[in-house]
C-alpha cells in the first residue's frame, strides 16, 4: 500500500475516497468535496515551492506554466492511479457504469481530496505530505512538464492579457449547467475587464475554464489582436 494511504484515522481516508454520487445512494456518508478544496490549495503551494527550489534561475512565468503542468487534471489522475486510488474510489452505481474508475476528472479530484485528508490526519503538518508529493513530482519526466507548460491555455491567455492590458488577470465565472451528480456539466466564461472573451463546457470546472481560455485565444487569433 502506498504511503499516501497510510492513515491513522480511517474514517478520514474513507471520506476522501467518497464521491458525491455514493453519498446520494448512501445517506449518512460524507463526500470529499471540502477535502478536495483543501488538497488543491496544498498541491499548489507545494508545487510552487518545489519549482522555486528546483531552479534558482527559473523566471516567474515559466514557474507558473510548469506548476500548471504538474497539477493539471491529466497529471493528477496519473498520480491517483500510481498510488492506487482508482478502484478504491467510492462511487455511485451510475458513476461506475459511466466508467468512473477511469475518469480523469474523478481521479484527479479524489487525489486532491486524499492529499487534503492526509494533511489533516498528520496534524496539519505540511512537512508530512511534502516529501510524498515531491516524490511524485520527481517521477514526471521534465520533457513532459516542459511540453505541457508550453501549451497551457490559461497561462497563455494570462500572458496575452497582461501584455495588452497591464497587471490584469482574466476572471473565470464557472457554474453548473446540468448533468447528473456523478457527471455534472459546467460552463465557464472568461472575462477581461468584465467583458466576455470566451466560453467552455466540460464535466469538470478546471477543464471548462481551460476550454474557455482556448476559445478566447482562438477568437483573439481570428481578430488578429
Amino acid at each position: 500500500m502506498h504511503q499516501l494511504l497510510n492513515f491513522r484515522n480511517e474514517k478520514l481516508l474513507r471520506q476522501a475516497l467518497t464521491h458525491r454520487s455514493y453519498v446520494h445512494e448512501n445517506p449518512g456518508e460524507l463526500h470529499n468535496e471540502r477535502l478536495e478544496f483543501l488538497g488543491d490549495a496544498i498541491l499548489n503551494f507545494i508545487s510552487g515551492d518545489y519549482l522555486y527550489r528546483l531552479d534558482p534561475e527559473m523566471e516567474e512565468d515559466e514557474m507558473t506554466r510548469r506548476r500548471s503542468a504538474l497539477v493539471d487534471q491529466k497529471q493528477l489522475a496519473k498520480f491517483a492511479t500510481e498510488v492506487g486510488l482508482d478502484f478504491r474510489m467510492r462511487l455511485g452505481r451510475g458513476a461506475m457504469r459511466d466508467g468512473g474508475f477511469q475518469s480523469p476528472n474523478l481521479l484527479s479530484c479524489t487525489f486532491e481530496a486524499v492529499v487534503g485528508a492526509y494533511y489533516l490526519d498528520k496534524g496539519r503538518n505540511i512537512e508530512a505530505i511534502r516529501p510524498i508529493v515531491e516524490q511524485l513530482f520527481d517521477s514526471v519526466p521534465q520533457t513532459i512538464v516542459e511540453t505541457r507548460s508550453n501549451v497551457d491555455t490559461k497561462n497563455r491567455l494570462q500572458e496575452w492579457v497582461q501584455s495588452n492590458f497591464g497587471p490584469v488577470l482574466p476572471k473565470y465565472v464557472t457554474k453548473r449547467i446540468g448533468g447528473p451528480d456523478h457527471a455534472p456539466e459546467y460552463l465557464a466564461t472568461v472575462l477581461v475587464h468584465n467583458k466576455p472573451y470566451g466560453e467552455g463546457k466540460a464535466c469538470g470546472k478546471k477543464e471548462a475554464e481551460k476550454r474557455a481560455a482556448q476559445d478566447a485565444l482562438s477568437k483573439i487569433k481570428q481578430l488578429g489582436i
